[in-house]
């Protein structure tokens, strides 16, 4: 970090207490892209540590000794599925997408990828990481949908916040506790319309509704006590509007993020409250971002940053996130972001009550990084690894996310022996059509293929090809782009390969590998042209479609058109990897969508309620003070020990009975999500026709009553679910002795 750089100005003279690192700004390089980040990272972290060594002041603050040294946030986002959620694109393991763990329904695997990640961050030296995302999708054809792409665990509540309690507790655990979380997009951005980064959304949703849908997934991360690993650290408001929030619905709030009144409301919630009070922090969205401009500056004429960044740490920002803020005025971001420092230092001086207001929240991050580093000491914080080349060889938790996620969205599990009844034979032609996106590391790095043109070709053959059994023959596979097919398409002979055309005519399967419908990729809507406006060159075919994206954007019309559609959620090389092994049967689909997807019926309110075919297990809790131990026992010599009978449980009227249900399983076979409701049945002898029914909700898939005892005799008691209406029934004897028997059937 060259003296001459403005990063260099802001840490040694405006301490700032930060960075993000970003691939937009060009902070990664392209080779030896690990080593480079850490030694960047060392860097800034020692030119903080220099600065606060050196005599020289505050810029602006006249008389003060040096600032102690305070270690500075170096932070990045690394969400998984390569560009764009990824800002490091090579070195690290290539993780998998949100969605395909939610797909996968598996905590441990959540929790393992989060121990992947912030060990290899930590290791880097990186110690606050923006993510994750905690966005409820309730319907998989919105807008909102399209936007976050893969970049959400799924459409419901509680799952998404338990996905995102395991993640972030793998987080915290495999980094020592040296990385601070921030779970992205509070308080949710599941419902919006349109994309947060382009223009400020408005939501037509109150508070109590933002209670059952958005907010449970940040109340899941910040309810755990302090201390315990599933804790998130802060939060990161977006830029989003309420309409109706208070419940007048001509009413819109400002952006949450600038709406102090909302926001507070938000916070004073009591599962904000008590993690609010012990600590927890707020970070404002980029201030910088386009959507922000455009909302306060519609014109794009005069865009003056300074109120913004006001008035956003007056909201109740503890932290402001700017990237490329720039004024109107002012020739780059750089000179905005002094105006705005200057600014803040005058404020503090001659406001009292804004002086209060920074000293809180600086109290706040000071403290969050004493939780990291307990003494600001450079060593203590240069505390990364060393031998690097370990990072990037986790491949194998991908796999395994890979292998639990992928789906068989069409056809039904029951029919599909029937459709397709064996794969593919040595001697049938496969073509292979791929959404090929090319990326870079920086503006000057090299380009190359996320996924290339013959990726699924290659595992293939890696797999099942002449070195592994001769089920697949390279020269009976075809590989090609999509843009290469749109070419076909739109008669564009110049451009399309030799032979592309008569290929497909011949070709016994087809398989496309889709991505999404984005219109700056122009061939990424090849398959859905070819199912409108030539079907007849599918005709007779065996159709497979693999989705590394989303998998949303084909209609119930053209899904029959298909012979089977997979949705993998992600495109690391595992996930091919899997797509090849499904493709030739070796693997059996085992992920469930976790996201509703009209187009072929699935919802996720039905599939996570009660699976109606379940027996629901009871049982009674028994009371502390039954003896866990049989008295002993003399024993003659030579005889056989009959064992003594396990006692049973007294209770007397007036006594209160627990009853427990067993996990009661959605139809996925998924713990059902809690606040189910169960009731239990309480049927007395003697009053026939007379059934109790009392109702309460689970908790982690069971289900607890306590039921007081009203008079001696038999209870006969059982316990629904809807649509679950079947159960064990407990039937329970209470003498007027309090002697009691149970028998369970």
């Amino acid at each position: 970090v060259d003296e001459e750089t403005q990063i260099y100005d802001l840490i040694t003279n405006y301490h700032v207490g930060g960075v993000v690192l970003r691939s937009d700004n060009n902070n990664f390089a392209s080779e030896d892209t690990i080593a480079k980040t850490q030694t960047l990272v060392a860097s800034l972290q020692n030119l903080a540590w220099d600065a606060a060594s050196s005599e020289s002041n505050i810029v602006g603050v006249r008389d003060q000794s040096a600032p102690n040294y305070i270690p500075l946030w170096i932070g990045m986002q690394q969400i998984g599925n390569g560009f764009p959620g990824d800002q490091i694109l090579t070195g690290l393991t290539p993780l998998p997408s949100h969605m395909s763990i939610g797909a996968s329904w598996n905590l441990e695997l959540a929790n393992q990828v989060g121990q992947v990640l912030g060990a290899e961050l930590s290791r880097l030296g990186i110690n606050l990481y923006l993510g994750p995302n905690l966005d409820v999708v309730e319907t998989g054809s919105s807008e909102a949908a399209d936007s976050l792409g893969v970049n959400t665990f799924g459409g419901d509540p509680f799952w998404v916040g338990e996905m995102g309690k395991s993640l972030i507790s793998g987080l915290h655990t495999a980094s020592d506790d040296r990385l601070m979380v921030v779970a992205q997009n509070f308080p949710g951005t599941g419902n919006s319309d349109r994309s947060p980064e382009f223009e400020v959304a408005t939501v037509r949703k109150s508070l109590d509704q933002l209670k059952q849908i958005e907010l449970p997934p940040y109340f899941s991360v910040t309810i755990p006590a302090y201390g315990d690993p599933s804790r998130v650290d802060g939060l990161m408001v977006s830029h989003i509007r309420y309409q109706g929030f208070q419940g007048n619905i001509r009413e819109t709030t400002r952006p949450i993020s600038f709406d102090s009144t909302a926001f507070q409301e938000i916070m004073s919630l009591p599962e904000f409250q008590a993690w609010r009070d012990e600590g927890g922090l707020i970070f404002s969205d980029n201030l910088g971002s386009e959507s922000l401009r455009r909302f306060f500056d519609p014109n794009g004429t005069n865009f003056d940053a300074l109120p913004v960044a006001r008035n956003a740490f007056l909201a109740g920002n503890d932290v402001l996130y700017v990237n490329n803020l720039r004024s109107s005025t002012d020739p780059d971001a750089y000179t905005t972001l002094v105006s705005i420092i200057d600014f803040f230092v005058q404020k503090y001086r001659e406001d009292s009550a804004f002086a209060q207001r920074v000293d809180a929240s600086v109290l706040r991050v000071l403290k969050a990084k004493e939780k990291i580093y307990g003494e600001f000491d450079i060593e203590n914080v240069l505390q990364l690894g060393e031998n690097l080349t370990e990072l990037g060889t986790s491949e194998d938790v991908t796999f395994d996310v890979a292998q639990e996620a992928v789906t068989m969205i069409s056809p039904p599990a029951q029919e599909f022996d029937t459709i397709l009844p064996s794969p593919p034979a040595w001697y049938e032609d496969i073509v292979i059509f791929t959404d090929v996106r090319t990326v870079s590391q920086c503006d000057t790095c090299p380009p190359y293929n996320q996924v290339g043109t013959k990726s699924m070709a290659n595992a293939l053959l890696n797999l099942y090809g002449p070195q592994a059994g001769g089920q697949i023959l390279e020269q009976n596979l075809f590989s090609y782009t999509f843009s290469q097919l749109v070419n076909v398409l739109d008669n564009a002979e110049v451009e399309a390969p030799e032979f592309l055309l008569e290929n497909l005519q011949l070709a016994d399967w087809v398989i496309f590998n889709t991505i999404d419908l984005n219109p700056d990729e122009p061939g990424s809507n090849a398959l859905q042209r070819l199912l409108v406006d030539r079907p007849d060159l599918l005709s007779g075919k065996k159709v497979i479609v693999f989705s590394m994206g989303p998998p949303i954007y084909l209609d119930s019309t053209n899904i029959t058109k298909l012979t089977a559609y997979y949705a993998l959620y992600s495109r690391s090389p595992a996930f091919l990897d899997v797509a090849a092994r499904v493709l030739m049967q070796e693997l059996v689909p085992s992920g469930a969508l976790p996201i509703s997807l009209n187009a072929v019926g699935y919802g996720l309110i039905t599939v996570t309620s009660p699976d109606p075919e379940q027996v629901i297990d009871l049982e009674l809790v028994l009371p502390e003070e039954v003896p866990t131990e049989v008295p002993a026992q003399t024993q003659t010599p030579g005889a056989t020990q009959t064992p003594a009978p396990t006692p049973l449980p007294s209770f007397n009227v007036g006594d209160t009975l627990t009853i427990r249900t067993g996990r009661i399983y959605d139809h996925n076979q998924n713990i059902v999500p809690d606040g189910t409701v169960v009731r239990f049945n309480f049927q007395i002898s003697g009053e026939p026709g007379i059934t109790q029914q009392f109702q309460t909700t689970t908790s982690g898939g069971v289900a607890y009553f306590n039921y007081r005892i009203q008079a001696a005799g038999g209870l006969e008691i059982s316990a629904t679910s809807e649509p679950a209406m079947r159960s064990e029934t407990l039937q329970i004897n209470i003498s007027p002795e309090g002697i009691t028997s149970i028998l369970s059937i």
